[in-house]
Formats: structure tokens, sequence, C-alpha cells
């Protein structure tokens, strides 16, 4: 199944930000806003996780890092993507796929998808409340630090 989402301004944003911030102040607006944004579904990810699986319930992370295996296949479906800023939310718990999924042993027990399908909307609209809070944020620091000379 594949969702298609529309998102608006962030061109505007984009051009703002580098005009009143450095390059490393505005990733880190962009990084800032998008893991206060995504970490809800986590939350709600482990909540929802089977308590019986030893250890996958508390074992969804927000991260900006993949592991070995999920780096290698994001480079190759991403190969000519230059996004800036990009976050996961997952686990590495070895029995994560199995449970969300299901095997020939047991049917799916997901906890992730949702998660998502709760949240996915939230986290878009808190996305945009926390770019504009960490940019206001990020503008005072950059204007005080310029006034201290």
């Amino acid at each position: 199944m594949t969702v298609t989402v529309k998102l608006e301004g962030f061109a505007e944003l984009e051009r703002v930000i580098a005009k009143e911030l450095t390059h490393a102040a505005g990733k880190g607006v962009l990084r800032r806003s998008l893991k206060g944004a995504a970490t809800p579904v986590a939350t709600l990810a482990n909540s929802l996780a089977p308590v019986a699986t030893g250890g996958l319930s508390g074992s969804f992370i927000y991260s900006t890092k993949l592991n070995k295996r999920q780096s290698a296949l994001h480079r190759k479906m991403y190969r000519n993507d230059r996004a800036a800023i990009e976050g996961f939310v997952g686990t590495n718990h070895p029995a994560g796929v199995q449970q969300e999924f299901g095997n020939v042993n047991h049917g799916p027990q997901p906890s992730l998808r949702p998660a998502w399908d709760a949240e996915g909307g939230k986290t878009l609209g808190r996305l945009g409340v926390l770019l504009w809070e960490e940019f206001q944020k990020s503008l005072a620091r950059a204007q005080r630090k310029a006034a201290r000379g």
C-alpha cells in the first residue's frame, strides 16, 4: 500500500532558514523538530507491542541512524535523493519484523503500523508547529550572538 502526503510551505521555510540562520543552525532546527514530531510514534508503538515477545516492547525508538543492512537498502532505494535531514522510527529487535508481519508459525501482531495509522497525521501537524518554534528559538539565539559581537 502506498500513502501519498502533500506538504506545503517547505520551500519557503527553507529559504527563510537559509537567509536567517547558518547552515548548521538550520540543520539543527530540522533535526530537533523531526525528533520531537516522530518520537510519539515510537512511544505508541512501544505501548502496542506484545509484551510476551521478550523485549520487543520498549525497543521502538526514533533515530537518525540505521543498521548496516538497513543502510544498504536505504541507499539503493534513495540513491538520487539528497535529503538534508532524515529520521527513522523502528526497532532492531530480531523479532521485530516477524511480529509486525507474521510468519508461517504465527500471524502478524503489528504495533508500528497501527502506531503510524494513529499518529501519522498528528505527526505531520506537530512537525509544522515544532519547526516554527525551533526556528524562532534558533533565530533568537543567532540574534543574541550577533548582538554580543
